[in-house]
């Protein structure tokens, strides 16, 4: 997969909430906060990337 795409900001299990103190990222899945550019080998991209990805011929099922 792309460098591009597979970012933390793109993941299903990417979390962005705005408190008080500004905005915190998490993933939901490892229960870490994050920041939308970081990379894990867990990546499972959101449905919109995955179509934009098939439609430029880099994600295959």
């Amino acid at each position: 997969m792309e460098a591009k795409y597979h970012v933390c900001a793109t993941c299903i299990h990417f979390l962005a909430e705005r408190k008080a103190e500004g905005m915190v990222f998490t993933c939901n899945r490892l229960k870490y906060e994050t920041k939308p550019t970081y990379k894990f080998d867990c990546w499972t991209p959101k449905e919109h990337v995955k179509k934009l990805m098939k439609k430029r011929g880099e994600f295959h099922e």
